[in-house]
């Protein structure tokens, strides 16, 4: 089973097995969301007697993941996403190629509007995707089993592959 931290996750490692042509299902692997990383102790004491447990998280919240997963004796099976897992896909494609996934969502001209608010002006464009992404309700569940739809299979980020690989 692999923990993390919200469905944005969960969606996005789903389509990530999909497209290295594995059922998790069949394997007879979930990933689980556990609605933010305060949960992560009680879901680890809950589940690592039954299950083999691996870990995706913010860097932000890799404290409470590394705690709860040494707590059991399974410190190594925490993949850390450096910022975030949207900033990972950010770096991985690249802003144009970002961009045509929201071109795709028929939202590229609202990021145009969002980066000419006066907050937003001027600052890097992945910074601006990063905040775009959670202007919308929704937005960031779906958008990251999308970007991972995108993304070139030999640049996938380290801790996606890795947390995939650990289960």
């Amino acid at each position: 089973m692999i923990l993390v931290e919200g469905q944005s996750d969960r969606l996005a490692l789903e389509a990530l097995a999909r497209r290295r042509g594995r059922d998790l299902e069949a394997e007879g692997v979930s990933i689980h969301a556990i609605g933010g990383a305060q949960a992560i102790r009680r879901e680890v004491e809950r589940l690592h007697r039954h299950a083999r447990l691996a870990g995706l998280c913010d860097l932000q919240e890799e404290r409470h993941f590394r705690k709860a997963f040494d707590a059991v004796g399974l410190a190594r099976c925490v993949f850390v996403c450096d910022r975030d897992l949207e900033d990972e896909l950010i770096r991985a494609l690249g802003v144009d190629t970002v961009e045509d996934v929201l071109a795709a969502r028929h939202e590229l001209g609202l990021f145009r509007s969002f980066q000419q608010q006066p907050a937003w002006r001027g600052r890097r464009p992945q910074e601006q995707l990063h905040r775009f992404f959670g202007t919308y309700s929704g937005r960031k569940i779906e958008i990251g089993a999308m970007l991972v739809d995108a993304l070139d299979l030999d640049r996938v980020p380290p801790p996606l592959d890795g947390v995939l690989a650990a289960v």
